[in-house]
């Protein structure tokens, strides 16, 4: 019996070879994925009992089903986010000339896709697309910890692991602080030249609002300290939140 990692790769083998056209027969698929033909058969069967696969007709064969497009979901939802936010963001940083990150939540981490550090005249980082924040010490990971449901707050810290009850009820509190703020900042064990100011990009759904992303501006200490920032930048930076959740929810709906 294969190994559950063998079966996987299989799988995605036997769906790859599918992709390549729009009906294949199982000897199509027999000679294109490299399977034994019992496999391959097996295989198509348990596809299409998940919904995956339909077979056409005895003559046409088999095909894959637009469920697959749901696999693909996330990678569309960001495509829109930044879509969305890019012209916002840039002629934010045109405006006030600081660079802003703009950052999804993505295995255990907070991951750049997008920035406006290439526009700004004060950016002391690149655009840093894909790189990973940690999410405890990031202004990015905070404000999405502290703006998320109760839910998906827990099920990000097991995730992470590591933290003491103590450690656990001191973070609470900070979090019930970034709520009140209405922004987050950078908490680093030991200071840093480069600080930043972050708010959550919010969107409603049939169970209520849900963080989509998390907005920063990034700044040097020796330009502003954290109450003046949060007094100079806070409502602006919430204010283009809205519209990149709004902006988002549209280019979606049109979508379909």
């Amino acid at each position: 019996m294969p190994s559950v990692t063998e079966s996987v790769r299989r799988s995605f083998a036997l769906m790859e070879a599918l992709s390549r056209r729009r009906n294949s027969s199982v000897r199509d698929l027999t000679g294109e994925s490299g399977l034994p033909r019992p496999t391959v058969v097996r295989l198509l069967q348990t596809l299409i009992g998940l919904g995956y696969v339909v077979r056409v007709s005895r003559q046409e064969g088999y095909r894959l089903t637009d469920r697959v497009l749901g696999l693909a979901e996330s990678i569309r939802f960001v495509d829109h986010l930044v879509d969305a936010a890019l012209p916002h963001m840039s002629r934010f940083t045109a405006e006030h000339g600081w660079p802003l990150y703009l950052a999804t939540l993505s295995y255990g981490a907070i991951t750049i896709r997008h920035s406006t550090a290439p526009e700004s005249p004060r950016a002391f980082e690149g655009a840093e697309l894909n790189a990973k924040r940690p999410i405890l010490i990031s202004a990015l990971g905070r404000a999405w910890l502290a703006f998320c449901s109760e839910e998906e707050r827990r099920s990000i810290l097991r995730d992470i692991g590591g933290l003491t009850r103590r450690q656990e009820i001191a973070l609470d509190q900070q979090l019930a602080r970034v709520r009140q703020q209405g922004v987050a900042f950078t908490r680093l064990s030991r200071p840093t030249r480069l600080h930043g100011i972050a708010v959550p990009v919010m969107q409603g759904g049939a169970q209520g609002d849900r963080v989509i992303a998390s907005l920063t501006m990034r700044f040097p200490h020796s330009a502003m300290s954290e109450a003046e920032v949060a007094q100079r930048f806070g409502r602006r930076l919430q204010a283009l939140a809205r519209t990149i959740a709004n902006d988002t929810a549209r280019r979606r709906n049109a979508s379909g």
